[in-house]
């Protein structure tokens, strides 16, 4: 199995949205609310992003939102699981994001799910709540001293 990790393009979007409406956990009540334009805007407007392509098919990505300090996306389709995409993903996109910023990021999971516990394994920090979601934070320091 060939794992590639590279900087998303314009014509990946298509199987990013494949990805992220295959996920079992923080589903989307409508998959309308995520156009291709949001997409296109988080990737290339508003931060960017990252794919993992396995066979030349995209099975995970991830966006960092420099305008809002946030992580607009971590997603691994669930045949994929398991296989450290998800964490090459997030500290490929931990690693720019603070290489463009020392301003903490924040991102939003659902309470009680494995991707809450991939953040708290990751060193994130909780900090109250974003609607019903858990708000988790990372401040620089922490990242960088994480990594020594």
């Amino acid at each position: 199995m060939n794992i590639i990790i590279r900087e998303a393009k314009p014509q990946d979007i298509p199987q990013i949205q494949i990805v992220r409406n295959s996920v079992k956990e923080n589903q989307l009540s409508d998959p309308a609310l995520v156009t291709d334009a949001d997409c296109e805007e988080f990737l290339f407007v508003r931060g960017k992003g990252w794919v993992c392509e396995i066979d030349s098919e995209i099975r995970g990505f991830s966006i960092a939102d420099l305008k809002e300090n946030n992580i607009w996306a971590l997603f691994v389709h669930p045949d994929f699981e398991n296989l450290g995409i998800g964490r090459k993903l997030h500290d490929i996109m931990l690693d720019w994001y603070f290489e463009q910023t020392q301003q903490e990021v924040w991102l939003g999971t659902a309470p009680g799910t494995r991707a809450a516990t991939f953040y708290r394994k990751s060193g994130w920090q909780e900090n109250g709540t974003h609607g019903k979601e858990i708000r988790f934070e990372m401040t620089y320091a922490h990242w960088k001293n994480r990594k020594l």
